[in-house]
């Protein structure tokens, strides 16, 4: 490839749902090396399967790309000078390169019928010969074809393969080769008139002019065919785009990343309050490095520093302790305006609050007391919640704790010391319940304390006691101890 051609980089998800952490790790490393190489971000959806990709699904897409920071140079929404960019729209446009292919003999009709095709299958399988389609239909004469149309059979249009092997240069793998012997005749366009990946991807990268294609090993495989359906359209090798297949991302138990071990959609982490600049900085991670075993890279250092030579070649492991880690340390990381102003939409849903001036203001002071608690942004509506309200909710294993006498007499002993306090504040209510819990009845902090904020906040864990008690205020404050005892 000539090297003053644009950089142009793709990320061409089919949403049958909402995006996942493999899908987003793709579309990251797309996006860094595009902006790292002063090129374009093209956003392309694959959606000819219409039953299974449905708009929601491509507005949720396009909705997660936005919140982590993504943006895109072309595509739905932006627009651009190769549009349209759904594939549901171009159909028009592969129809008329496989008809192109077959009046060029690159292509050719194939009337084989699924059951045809899967005696043959089952029968090189009895026989060790490699699987795939035979070439049954690939020397038809006229009339045969003629004869078959006349059965009733609709033909799909087949790719001819060449003798032979497909070697390209993988930017992660190196040299690789593909024997044709094991890449049969492959299907362009089904018997409906529907293409098929193959067709419509090779033929949207070649009108779109990608440079770049970096995706899933999954992939990998695909790659001979593409380069076949390149070939049909009259291009040279030298404008092939340059593949770059991504390792495997694997769970913690190194299986392929699933559902049970943290392949849950995107918007499940968004949901739950991970932060979008901790998900890309942890996927970033997976992978590739930027060096010096530094692991705090924002989105603008990314594309400064992305190199594709710097992508192993071996899968990654996903570990969703390190992801709650990073995102603890950006959380830590905010100012308080902008915490408070993240985490408002999660107390609002929860109807923790619902959003008033003076509701907002005790949160901004509860705030600066929960922060190097929490690990997202989730966890700020059980941490704050006891905040409102006259009267809190203690569940059965929590009221368990202190159901001894000990926890009983504690609590009464500290209803009376905190009734005394004239000035409520954190340093007065600390020294009445320390000189009469701690120092007169010789109790350890732990189980001093303990009873008192299970009886105000309903947990064991909960903010500071004494600036919960404090932002509180002494009337709710010894309503609830009275109303635990």
């Amino acid at each position: 490839m000539s090297e003053k051609r644009e950089v142009r980089v793709r990320f061409a998800p089919s949403p049958t749902g909402d995006l996942h952490v493999g899908n987003i790790r793709t579309a990251l490393f797309d996006w860094a090396y595009a902006r790292h190489t002063k090129g374009k971000f093209v956003f392309r959806i694959e959606d000819t399967d219409r039953e299974r990709v449905t708009d929601q699904y491509i507005q949720a897409a396009a909705d997660t790309l936005r919140w982590l920071g993504l943006d895109w140079d072309e595509g739905p929404e932006v627009g651009g000078p190769h549009g349209p960019y759904l594939q549901s729209q171009r159909l028009d446009i592969y129809k008329e390169w496989a008809e192109r292919f077959l009046a060029q003999g690159d292509a050719y009709l194939c009337f084989c019928t699924n059951e045809e095709l899967e005696a043959r299958r089952e029968a090189a399988k009895e026989s060790n010969r490699p699987p795939g389609y035979d070439g049954a239909c690939r020397d038809l004469s006229e009339s045969d074809r003629s004869r078959l149309s006349d059965q009733g059979r609709k033909p799909v249009i087949r790719m001819r393969m060449p003798e032979g092997s497909t070697t390209f240069n993988d930017l992660i793998r190196g040299e690789v080769t593909f024997e044709h012997r094991f890449v049969p005749d492959f299907v362009l366009m089904r018997n409906d008139g529907s293409p098929l990946y193959t067709l419509a991807v090779a033929v949207d990268d070649v009108l779109m002019k990608i440079t770049h294609i970096l995706r899933g090993e999954d992939l990998l495989s695909s790659t001979p065919r593409q380069i076949r359906v390149y070939q049909a359209m009259g291009m040279s090798v030298d404008e092939y785009p340059v593949f770059a297949h991504l390792p495997f991302v694997m769970g913690t138990d190194n299986t392929k990343l699933s559902k049970r071990n943290g392949e849950v959609s995107i918007a499940w982490y968004r949901e739950r309050g991970f932060l979008p600049e901790a998900i890309c900085n942890y996927l970033a991670l997976l992978g590739w490095s930027p060096g010096d075993d530094r692991e705090n890279v924002t989105l603008d250092e990314l594309a400064e520093l992305f190199d594709v030579s710097r992508v192993n070649a071996s899968p990654a492991r996903f570990d969703m302790k390190k992801l709650e880690a990073i995102n603890g340390e950006k959380i830590r990381a905010l100012p308080i305006s902008e915490l408070l102003k993240r985490s408002l939409p999660f107390l609002i849903d929860s109807k923790v609050i619902t959003g008033n001036p003076e509701e907002i203001e005790v949160i901004s002071k509860a705030l600066p007391l929960i922060q190097e608690r929490i690990i997202t942004l989730g966890e700020v509506v059980p941490m704050v919640s006891f905040l409102f309200g006259n009267e809190v909710v203690i569940a059965y294993e929590e009221a368990k704790k202190i159901s001894d006498e000990v926890s009983l007499g504690t609590l009464k002993a500290a209803k009376e010391a905190l009734a005394q306090v004239s000035e409520w504040s954190e340093s007065s209510i600390e020294a009445a319940l320390r000189a009469e819990l701690i120092e007169k009845m010789g109790l350890k902090p732990r189980v001093a304390f303990t009873p008192v904020r299970i009886a105000v906040t309903g947990s064991h864990i909960s903010p500071p006691l004494f600036e919960s008690l404090a932002l509180l205020g002494k009337t709710r404050t010894l309503a609830r101890i009275s109303a635990l005892l």
